[in-house]
């Protein structure tokens, strides 16, 4: 899943989640279940997330949500296999690709009828 955030050193939770498409409170519970995700906390306890953050969430999203690994299966998946998170990335640059190669398809296909 590609996600878009900006550049930015830390990331609010309600950013994270409309990134994600989820829920605040799946991001929290996600928190405590997965010790990687150590977001950043304010005197009042808000939530601040930085991009290895994102990274990690990114990967949990992709074996929970896409994969559709169990808390327990995604859990070990991430302490056994490091190359999760190179498999994550290739992901992204394939789906990037692909809407790049439609793009010019399409473009390609206009010019055609014209």
């Amino acid at each position: 899943m590609k996600i878009n955030l900006p550049d930015k050193l830390y990331y609010s939770i309600g950013e994270v989640a409309r990134a994600f498409d989820v829920n605040t409170s799946l991001i929290r519970y996600w928190e405590q279940e997965f010790p990687i995700i150590k977001p950043k906390k304010n005197k009042k306890g808000n939530r601040y997330f930085t991009p290895e953050d994102i990274k990690n969430l990114q990967i949990i999203y992709h074996l929970v949500k896409e994969k559709g690994y169990t808390l327990d299966g995604a859990r070990i998946a991430l302490t056994t296999n490091s190359k999760i998170s190179e498999t994550v990335t290739l992901i992204d640059r394939l789906e990037f690709i692909k809407a790049e190669l439609l793009k010019l398809k399409e473009s390609l296909v206009e010019k055609d009828s014209e």
